[in-house]
Parts: structure tokens; sequence; C-alpha cells
């Protein structure tokens, strides 16, 4: 007995309320980039700048009783991370402590370092301190930079794979689901004031990748029905494909957001703002690849048969048989 979430034959007709669902992309993108310039986001240590002190103890490493040792000292946003490495010794137990810098400094001053590492070692008498590093807002200036340059530099490089796999058409679709997902989830943060670091930079690069994959089976899937129903009107056969394709959109989507949930209620802070820009991207994904993508390859048009050139390639009325 197989499970199935959903039935073998579906008929249902996604473009029924094509306006409302579209509509309401546009209104929560400009929501997003509104709350994105009003709020803003809560930019972590790697964007606002710190300093980050390397522990070295031959005592296990005790997250939580480092952040409790810390918390009198009021240093603002603290990240703590254990080191694994396989050349570690069993003596040799490393973590990561990193401390935002303060208001109105450049960099977490030596005192707050020394007032730090004197709480580490009232823990943990045998803890040592092999580096202390600063990040200073000219490095995290540039490492925003390089952020917003890898998300555009990925989108530009799905157009150009969707242009050449399929049409232009296709891939115009396909890069507006994927701004429309990144824009979208910059928003929930905006709005939750989640920690914003490199690790959600690495979670939205992840959400390129997940969106472009779902949006290119449905494609694929619309392109051989073309082919194979050259009479059949455009919406008839971009429905008949999501539906053919629906199966498997949600055996995948449900799937992955098992694992996500799991890891975003049993995983820990340390990777809980990951976890949730990649759940959020999941269902955003998921959604855009069939209401935003499909909606946008409905109004633009394209060719009806790959097996010879089409003179009115592109037409947008791609609603009357050609």
């Amino acid at each position: 007995m197989r499970l199935k979430l959903v039935p073998s034959l579906t008929k249902w007709d996604f473009f029924r309320r094509s306006k409302i669902t579209f509509g309401a992309s546009i209104l929560a993108m400009i929501a997003s980039v509104l709350l994105f310039f009003i709020v803003g986001l809560n930019f972590g240590i790697d964007f606002r700048g710190g300093t980050t002190i390397r522990t070295q103890s031959t005592q296990a490493v005790d997250v939580g009783a480092y952040r409790d040792a810390l918390q009198p000292l009021n240093l603002g946003d603290i990240s703590i991370t254990e080191v694994f490495d396989p050349s570690f010794g069993d003596d040799q137990n490393v973590a990561m402590v990193r401390i935002q810098a303060q208001e109105g400094d450049e960099s977490v001053s030596a005192a707050t370092v020394i007032a730090a590492e004197a709480a580490l070692q009232n823990v943990d008498p045998s803890i040592t301190f092999p580096s202390v590093e600063s990040v200073g807002p000219k490095v995290s200036g540039e490492l925003i930079q390089t952020a917003i340059i890898a998300v555009i530099l990925a989108i530009a490089a799905v157009l150009f794979y969707i242009w050449l796999r399929f049409e232009w058409q296709f891939s115009v679709g396909a890069v507006a689901a994927l701004v429309h997902d990144i824009v979208l989830t910059i928003g929930i943060f905006s709005v939750l004031q989640i920690q914003f670091d490199l690790a959600i930079i690495a979670a939205l690069l992840t959400i390129v990748g997940y969106s472009l994959n779902d949006t290119v089976v449905v494609f694929d899937r619309v392109r051989e029905n073309l082919i194979k129903f050259k009479k059949k009107p455009m919406k008839e056969v971009m429905n008949l494909s999501i539906n053919e394709t629906l199966s498997r959109t949600v055996m995948t989507s449900g799937t992955t957001l098992i694992a996500l949930i799991s890891l975003l209620v049993l995983g820990g802070d340390v990777i809980r703002g990951f976890v949730f820009a990649m759940t959020w991207g999941v269902i955003v994904g998921t959604y855009s690849s069939v209401f935003v993508a499909s909606n946008i390859l409905l109004w633009l048009g394209t060719k009806r048969d790959w097996t010879k050139p089409d003179a009115n390639q592109g037409n947008q009325f791609a609603n009357v048989d050609t």
C-alpha cells in the first residue's frame, strides 16, 4: 500500500483565481521591500562587526554554561559554537565565541575582551584563548556587498540556464519566482527580526536552487505537453502539466519540510535562523513555481512546436491557438 498525499488524477484549475494569487504576491513583495527600508534587518556579527574569541579546553564545551557566564556582562548579541575537527585530540575541545561591537564603538574593546575571558575562566579554569579576531565595519560592509553579488550572480546564472534549456519566456517566469522567494524571505526576517547573518545568505542561495528545481520540473512537463497537444489552449496545457507534477511537488516539499521542522524544533539556536529561512523558502518556493512562474509564462506565451521555427515565437496572446 503506497502513501498518496495527492490523488493520482487531479483536475484543479490553478488559474481560476490567478489575478488574486498574482496580485497577492505583488502586494507581499511591495510590503517586504517597505519593511526592509522602514524596519530593516537584525544584522548579526558578520554584518555589524564584532570580535571572535577562540577557546580551547581539556574539558568538554558547555555552550549553556558559557552563555550564562557572559550574560551578566550585557554584551548584546553573543554567538557560541563548538568546533569539531578530526585532527583534534580527546583533550582538545574548541569553541568560537562571537561578541557584537558595542553601540558607538567600531569593535569590541580590549577591556570587554578581558572581562569575557575572565568570565569564561570562572566556568572552566583550564580554558585558554589561542586567538582573538575582530571584524570591523569595513569588513562587514564588504561582506554585505559580497553577499548581494552572490545572490545576483546566482539569479543571473539561472536566467541564462533556463534561457538555453527552454526559451526566454520560461526564463523570465523562473527568475520572477526566484526574486519573489528572496524578497519575501527578507520581508519575513524583517518582520520577525530574526538575526540575519552569513548563514542566512547561504540559505537564500539554497532556496534559489530548490525553487529553480521545482520550477524546472513544471516547465519541463509544460514543454512536453505543448508538443503533444498542439491544438489545446495554453491555459489548459499548463493546468494539465501542473496537475501531472502536483504529486511529485507535494511529496518533495512535504518530506523536505518534515526534516526542516524537526531541525527547527530540535536543532538548537545555532542553526535555527538558517533552518527557518529554509523552511520558509520551501513553502514560498513551492507556491511561486505554480502561482508566479506559471502565471508569467501564461501571460507571455511561447511557441507550440519545438520541431520547427515559429514566426510568432514569444507571442503574448498565448490563449489564441496558432
